[in-house]
């Protein structure tokens, strides 16, 4: 297929800009895809349809009249339902939550909408965005779109099911043990970490925890970078909260990579990996490890980062749901009861070595990319699971110790304070998507985003590791 809702963002907002399609063309055709997929997979689960023709007529006068134009004037955009919406139904996947509908829109939806972008719809996530499934007690599983009775990943699986069906051609996510990366890399789309601060999060439940992190989803690092550009600024009430990197002002251009310093890891030394996903990704980096000026293939120092990051995850969610739990357990998903229970068990001096063992993490972090660019490896441990299980329980006859603990490969970069790009890298050994991730230093967006633009432009051009496409026509009502 080829219409308007598969084509790249840019690509499209170009096409507006030129008067070639209309605003309302192309959201009439994303809401033709919504409507004949959406059934089998349940990505898009509040729609905004009738507000966003108004809008698309409202943008398309616009254009003709000759008004300046945002960054993401006349696109569709899908928002992941923990972020507040103006009017529109945000649930943040609680069943306490769901007939809320906020008063007004919180920073990073605000800014969508001033550059010009079209809130289509809320895209789902598990509850308060605990764990990589995408599955809540309100709207039920996002099933992924190369196999339905799949997990999309999470906590932001509903945005990547919407890009890479078509349903929008950019959408929000965020990031705290991976929620947007994983997802990412089991749908075959891209996400963006940023560091800490680029895009404000004035509503993070513990203002001086810099790890969950709000940043954008796309088919394509350009079109990621676009919505990145239109998400970064500077808030307040964030206070890591320090404004677009002055070369987000830029085109992005890609980096030459034989200036380059990589270090290639299939598993950060430390994180659990899949012995399948070894050997893909071993065979996967010989595609593009020539291009490096260097490849660096040890490991970095992640010594005590599944502590650190369990104890560290487990403040942040007896601060946010704490009282929750207290006052409406029934009502709870298992993933958020666990947080909350296992992070109550911790003493004061359990998360006082914590916060030591994450600050040697991140210094050790920023010295090892004094001397080396970027660092390179899987974005997940395994192929996609089952949506009816709630989360991986062993990985080759190994148990894991937590729910979040195949997630590994993911979390221990947020405790290096790392920012990140996850692209897509062909199929695994099950015919799912399967993605990397080009991973750098805090404030380095600039550069591990062009870097990560390029490897995408090397991997397009092998049959091996180009972006995978789901089969519309097979997720399309038959009726």
């Amino acid at each position: 297929m080829n219409e308007l809702c598969d084509l790249s963002a840019v690509h499209l907002s170009g096409m507006i800009r030129s008067k070639e399609i209309s605003p309302a063309e192309l959201i009439d055709n994303c809401i033709d895809r919504i409507e004949s997929c959406d059934g089998k997979l349940n990505a898009m689960v509040t729609k905004n349809y009738e507000r966003a023709k108004e809008e698309a007529k409202l943008a398309e006068r616009k254009v003709l009249d000759g008004h300046n134009l945002g960054l993401l004037h006349g696109l569709p955009v899908g928002v992941k339902d923990l972020e507040l919406t103006q009017g529109l139904r945000t649930t943040l996947g609680s069943k306490l939550y769901a007939n809320y509908i906020p008063e007004e829109d919180q920073g990073s939806v605000a800014k969508i909408r001033a550059e010009g972008g079209i809130l289509l719809g809320k895209t789902n996530t598990p509850e308060f965005g605990a764990g990589a499934n995408t599955r809540n007690l309100v709207f039920g599983a996002t099933g992924n779109p190369f196999d339905t009775l799949k997990t999309c990943g999470g906590s932001s699986g509903g945005s990547a099911v919407a890009l890479a069906t078509g349903m929008v051609p950019i959408a929000t996510g965020s990031d705290y043990g991976g929620s947007l990366r994983t997802p990412a890399s089991f749908c075959g789309v891209v996400g963006i970490r940023p560091s800490p601060g680029v895009v404000p999060a004035e509503a993070r439940p513990v203002a001086l925890l810099p790890f969950s992190v709000l940043g954008p989803m796309a088919r394509t690092v350009d079109d990621a970078y676009l919505l990145l550009q239109a998400q970064s600024g500077v808030n307040r009430l964030d206070p890591f909260s320090n404004g677009a990197d002055a070369d987000f002002c830029k085109k992005l251009e890609p980096a030459d990579l034989s200036n380059i310093n990589a270090m290639i890891t299939p598993d950060l030394g430390s994180a659990v990996m899949s012995k399948k996903y070894r050997s893909i990704f071993a065979k996967r980096a010989q595609l593009f490890s020539h291009n490096f000026k260097s490849v660096n293939y040890e490991n970095p120092n992640f010594e005590n980062g599944d502590n650190c990051f369990e104890i560290l995850r487990g403040v942040n969610f007896v601060a946010a749901h704490g009282q929750r739990v207290r006052n409406n357990r029934k009502e709870l998903s298992p993933n958020v009861l666990d947080n909350v229970d296992r992070g109550r068990q911790y003493t004061l001096e359990d998360v006082a070595v914590a916060h030591l063992q994450q600050s040697k993490i991140s210094r050790d972090w920023i010295n090892l990319l004094n001397r080396i660019d970027v660092v390179i490896c899987p974005a997940t441990a395994t192929t996609p699971f089952l949506h009816s299980e709630w989360s991986v329980n062993e990985i080759d006859d190994i148990r894991m110790d937590t729910y979040m603990r195949w997630l590994g490969i993911t979390y221990l970069p947020t405790m290096a304070l790392a920012c990140g790009v996850t692209i897509p890298c062909g199929l695994d050994h099950a015919s799912m998507p399967f993605g990397i991730q080009v991973l750098g230093a805090p404030g380095d967006d600039s550069l591990v985003i062009a870097v990560a633009k390029s490897i995408e432009t090397v991997l397009s051009q092998n049959s091996s590791s180009v972006r995978p496409i789901p089969n519309i026509t097979q997720l399309q009502n038959t009726n």
